[in-house]
């Protein structure tokens, strides 16, 4: 399942916590006929490229969809909060952009090549989704990469 689709299945729910998502997955799975995949590898892939956000609400961390992400359910999305015991949450737009700066501007100092370039296109998205402005991460990629 790409980027999109989980932050589709996420943003269904405003936010789920990882073992919630990997639930629905195999749910998913199950409803297609399908054995599940494993569900880490490709959760963990769209938090490394912006998909998905983390962030702590309400004494749980929550996964959201991040500022690179074109939400999209998959086959059989829509089912989900009837098979899923999971209310929505409204997770507020500035702490999934503090996140987002947050983890941007850790990523600086190692980011080089391909990756920094990767992180300049995600400061324009992120500016684009949440009420952000990164002109200073822009400024330290530029200078690091």
């Amino acid at each position: 399942m790409d980027g999109d689709e989980l932050a589709g299945i996420v943003d269904l729910f405003g936010g789920l916590t990882r073992s919630e998502l990997e639930r629905a997955l195999d749910e998913l799975a199950f409803k297609r006929g399908d054995e599940p995949d494993d569900p880490g590898e490709g959760v963990d892939a769209a938090l490394h490229e912006y998909y998905l956000v983390e962030v702590e609400y309400e004494d749980a961390t929550l996964l959201a969809p991040g500022p690179v992400a074109f939400p999209e359910l998959p086959e059989y999305g829509p089912d989900l909060p009837h098979i899923l015991d999971v209310e929505r949450r409204d997770v507020d737009r500035e702490v999934l952009a503090a996140a987002v700066r947050e983890r941007l501007e850790s990523e600086v100092a190692e980011a080089d090549g391909d990756r920094a370039e990767y992180l300049l296109d995600v400061t324009y998205d992120a500016e684009a989704w949440a009420p952000l402005d990164l002109d200073d991460v822009r400024e330290d990629l530029a200078v690091d990469s």
